[in-house]
């Protein structure tokens, strides 16, 4: 008797094994259960939220895309701007990713010399009509380059005008990707330039006097006052990273443009403040970098 219920039990659990393996090879995607095509389906690469080759580009931002002072004194440039210029000596983004012909027909500038963040939103608005593919931005330093520190904008004014910019071109452009700069590291800017006569004669005219009045000046109110300007430049940088951290179609630099060290090379021969020509294709070299990286930069 116990060798037949032995041998009993044996035969329920080979049973009962052979019933788990036919269930279980058509749980697992057996061939009974594969439905048509959906091998094909699952290798299917899912299309990339960015796109590094757009096809089409906006520009919004201040006098540095409009390439002030780069070609004559005081006056605008946008044939050298890095983002949307011509010139063959710069070699613009949009001539990077676009072509010299492609540039001319599918990128637009709507920057525009002096603007701030308060007047960003009115420029998306510009360059929605457009439908561009992307959209670059660089904006903040005249927010700091006020006639005197109390009148910079705040760090949260600026947050919130530039979520609104943001919002802006996002109402009617869901999926157009977006570059945003850094703003420059103006004190850098302001050691470089106060060694040239022409240059310093050129700021008493009005160029960002909080950071560039009395340039020779190295007393304790000066010093303050420039750290002032340079620690709002940070503050900018950190909300413009922020922000479009939250929108998965748009890069910041990581702070490349704050970083790069402009020399007398890459400013202007007129104010020593602004880009040249050269500092121009720098910048444009930074935008290319940032669009065409495998990742966003962190």
């Amino acid at each position: 008797m116990r060798k037949r219920s032995h041998r009993s039990r044996a035969v329920v659990t080979i049973a009962t094994a052979a019933i788990v393996g036919i269930v279980g090879c058509d749980a697992s995607g057996g061939r009974g259960s594969t439905p048509p095509g959906s091998a094909a389906r699952s290798s299917a690469k899912p299309t990339p939220v960015w796109d590094r080759s757009p096809d089409s580009i906006a520009a919004v931002g201040d006098s540095i895309t409009r390439g002030f002072d780069a070609c004559t004194v005081l006056s605008d440039c946008p044939e050298v701007s890095w983002a949307t210029g011509g010139d063959s000596d710069v070699d613009s983004l949009a001539v990077r990713l676009l072509g010299a012909a492609g540039a001319a027909e599918r990128s637009w500038n709507y920057a525009v010399t002096g603007a701030r963040m308060t007047d960003l939103p009115d420029q998306m608005t510009q360059a929605a009509a457009k439908k561009p593919e992307l959209v670059t931005v660089m904006v903040g330093a005249n927010d700091v380059c006020r006639t005197s520190t109390s009148s910079m904008t705040s760090a949260a004014d600026f947050r919130t005008q530039f979520k609104d910019a943001m919002d802006t071109l996002r109402e009617s452009l869901p999926r157009t990707q977006v570059y945003v700069s850094s703003v420059p590291n103006l004190k850098r800017l302001w050691s470089q330039g106060r060694t040239n006569p022409l240059g310093k004669q050129v700021w008493k005219l009005g160029i960002c006097p909080s950071m560039l009045a009395d340039a020779d000046a190295l007393d304790a109110a000066a010093t303050k006052r420039r750290d002032m300007v340079h620690a709002r430049v940070e503050a900018y940088n950190g909300v413009l990273r922020e922000v479009c951290a939250k929108d998965r179609r748009c890069r910041f630099d990581g702070n490349a443009v704050f970083d790069y060290h402009f020399g007398p090379g890459q400013l202007s021969h007129w104010d020593w403040f602004h880009p040249s020509r050269n500092g121009q294709a720098r910048l444009a070299e930074i935008a290319y970098r940032t669009v065409t990286a495998k990742k966003p930069v962190t």
